[in-house]
Parts: C-alpha cells; structure tokens; sequence
C-alpha cells in the first residue's frame, strides 16, 4: 500500500525535537519558527508535558465518555481560569474541524437557524460545515456545497450589515480574530465589535475561531479578547495539545445542554486531558501569553525595519510577513540555506507560528538569516 499522495513533502526526515529547535536524521540542527501548523506552543518535549503524559499513560490513556474522567472537568477549571472564561462551558473533540462542525451545530441548535456568515480568506477546516465556511472552492467537494453559506469582506462592517438586514435565517457568525492560512490577516476590533452588536440584535451566535489564532499565541488567550468583546463559542485545537490530538468548544452559560445533543468516540480522553493540562500549566507557570507579546512585539518591530518586505502583519507570535514577487524564494532559502522552518500562506507570505516559550536569542537568529536571505537588499537604519 502506499500513502495518498496529497502533500507536497519537504526531503526532510525529523527524529528529534527539543525546545524551539527540531532535527533530522542526519543530525542537522533546525529553529522552528512554524511548529507544525502552530500546533508546538510548549516547544518540543517539554519535560513537564512528557512527564505528564507518561504518568497518565501507566495509568489509563483511553475509556469512553460513558463514565467519569475527572481529568475533563479539571481541564476545564483551568481553561476557565486561563483564558477568563469561568463561567462558560467545555466539550472536549478531537481537531480544530471537529469544533468548528460542533460549534456550528450548537449554533442551530440553539436558535433554530441555518444560515451563517463566514468571510471572504476564511479557513475553518476540511470536514463538512467547516470546509463549506472555508474559503476555497477547491477544497469543497459538490457534497459540500450548500446554499447556507453568506460570505462577506473580511473587515467590511457595512456588508456584515447588510447580510444581516437582507437574511432572517442567520443563525451564526464565524471569524478568525487573525486568519492564518488567509495570510495573518487581523480582523478589526471595530469588526468583532459589530459581529457582537448584530448577533445580540438578531439572536444570532458569535462563533470565535481561535483554531491557530487562539491560546495564547497573540498576547491573549483569544486573539478576538483584543476588541473587548465576549463570543458565544469559542473554537479551539492546535496548540491545546503540543501535539496531541486534542480540540474544543468554550460554550457561553446561555447554552443548555441535552443527552445526546454531541458526542465523540475519542474527545476528552484521558491522555488527551493530560496534554492540554499540561500545556495550560506551563502557559500559566511560564508567563508565556506575556512572552509571546514581548517577543513577538520584538519581531514584528524589527521586521517592519526591512525595506524589501510590503507589510509585517499579526499580533504576538502569530505573524505574518507579506514579501513581494521578487522574494518568493525567500521561505525554501530559510529552510534550506538557513535551517529554519516557516510557513507561507498565498501568494508570498511567510508566516511565522513558533511555540510560545520562543527566545528573544531565537528571535535573532531568524532575523539575521533573514538579512541574509534578502540581499543584496539593506535595512533601514
């Protein structure tokens, strides 16, 4: 049998991670600046995270939902405290697809409603309801094709407006507070703002994807807490496990829930519950929402510095750095001259996602091999 080949795979064979730094079989020696699609908050092997899972795993790693796990309810007091939500609710899923699917489905649940507004750039997932809110028609197969679906400007409060005052059926709102694979584009304060003003008017749910954006990488736990405003739903995965699979729904009070209403074979399992617990503990240990501003404030700073580039977007350490045509070879030289993993987002932004704990150290190393990767060009003094 062979894999189906749906990946362009860099010639790269990694055995090894420590920290902000990867390896391969080789023995060369990588800066991580992207953590496998944002999913690396800790850094890699943290010690605390390995501990963690190792003492559950010779306790019990999986039993159903049709029993007590203390673990999720320990999570979710955490949770609570660390992002400020205490008084919402947690159900534990598998992937950032699987939260969005679940919020969606609360969502009209809740209100009876099918209708949702999604916005032109939005990324939310590859399953069913999340692909059909995802902004690119070639991932959506005709199965997923649905009449359900407002699109709206990214960042246009007037057409969000006008979508409300020309639909009834809106059920939901869902919004990036940064879209990631949309190319770090940040949403307004004044448009989250609004999406909160016209949900309460109409009854509709706020959904707040947090999938890459959210849990801590910005400064905040949600990148959508910026604009001062609470979301019904709040989306989360990636960097809830450090690796393991793990994702959820924050679920406003308002909410209420019933048997049967969503269910998941896997979600909350008990290794999964001791990833995101310890994860949460080091975020809260380590300071590391505030180290993701400082050092992502740092990088995004000195990175505007740079002539050649067209615009440094993001928040934190979730940043994206817009290149013009000319540079499109910027990211293969990164990895493949300089050793150090980026993303890229269409057409010529590379993005960087690196796991929270990121030095200032780390920080100048990519900024001194991005120096090189640009000349000739100069900085500006």
């Amino acid at each position: 049998m062979k894999l189906f080949n749906v990946y362009p795979i860099n010639a790269i064979n990694i055995v090894k991670g420590v920290g902000s730094n990867v390896f391969d079989d080789k023995g060369t020696e990588y800066l991580d600046l992207y953590g496998g699609h944002a999913v690396i908050s800790i850094g890699h092997t943290h010690p605390h995270y390995v501990t963690r899972l190792e003492d559950q795993l010779h306790k019990i790693g999986f039993y159903s939902n049709s029993i007590e796990i203390p673990l999720q309810q320990q999570l979710a007091e955490k949770l609570g405290k660390v992002s400020g939500k205490q008084d919402y609710q947690l159900f534990l899923v598998n992937s950032g697809a699987e939260a969005i699917e679940n919020a969606l489905k609360l969502a009209s649940f809740h209100n009876g409603r099918k209708k949702v507004v999604a916005f032109t750039g939005a990324f939310h997932g590859r399953t069913s309801l999340a692909v059909s809110v995802t902004d690119n028609p070639k991932i959506v197969a005709p199965i997923n094709e649905t009449d359900n679906v407002i699109r709206v400007p990214f960042n246009d409060e007037a057409a969000l407006e006008q979508a409300f005052l020309q639909n009834e059926d809106i059920s939901a709102v869902v919004i990036e507070g940064i879209q990631g694979v949309g190319g770090i584009q940040v949403a307004s304060e004044c448009m989250l703002q609004k999406i909160r003003s016209l949900c309460d008017k109409y009854d509709a749910v706020f959904i707040a994807d947090g999938v890459q954006c959210g849990y801590g990488r910005t400064g905040k736990f949600y990148s959508q807490d910026f604009a001062g405003v609470n979301a019904d739903i709040y989306t989360m995965a990636k960097g809830m496990g450090n690796g393991f699979p793990i994702g959820a729904i924050s679920i406003a009070p308002k909410f209420q829930a019933s048997f049967g209403m969503l269910g998941t074979t896997f979600g909350g399992n008990h290794l999964a519950c001791a990833a995101a617990l310890a994860v949460l503990e080091v975020i809260e240990q380590d300071n590391l929402m505030q180290n993701a501003a400082e050092v992502g404030g740092y990088l995004i700073n000195e990175l505007k510095k740079f002539k050649e580039v067209k615009e440094v977007r993001g928040r934190g350490l979730m940043i994206g750095i817009d290149m013009p045509a000319e540079f499109a070879h910027a990211k293969k030289d990164l990895l493949f001259k300089h050793h150090i993993f980026t993303g890229e987002a269409k057409p010529n932004v590379i993005r960087l996602l690196p796991a929270l704990n990121l030095t200032k150290a780390h920080a100048d190393q990519f900024l001194e091999a991005f120096t090189q990767v640009l000349k000739p060009a100069t900085v500006l003094s």
